[in-house]
């Protein structure tokens, strides 16, 4: 009864739902993008370090936990929008910051 390596959810041979979770992604990422831009930018307007300060500490309290549920069948869609939703809002605060 040994579990493989990357995950207990990886024995199954299901077909992926690409569409569903592909949508679920994209959304994820929409919002979070939005969340971690408007909170990056409030931030950056008291002190721009602290607005660096604060999402490094959230992120880096978040990603043990992520791992752990990186393969979980509905999660792991969950987190790839969560992902590309604090670079694309990191980027775009910057941006802002910057211009």
């Amino acid at each position: 009864m040994s579990q493989e390596c990357e995950g207990p959810y990886r024995a199954h041979s299901d077909s992926v739902p690409w569409a569903a979770g592909g949508t679920v992604a994209v959304l994820v990422a929409l919002l979070g993008a939005t969340a971690v831009y408007a909170f990056g930018c409030a931030l950056a307007a008291v002190h721009p370090l602290l607005a660096v300060a604060v999402n490094v500490v959230a992120v880096v309290g978040v990603v043990p936990t992520a791992w752990r549920w990186r393969f979980t069948p509905v999660v792991r869609w969950v987190l790839a929008g969560a992902s590309a939703a604090v670079v694309l809002g990191w980027i775009a605060a910057i941006v802002y910051v910057i211009s």
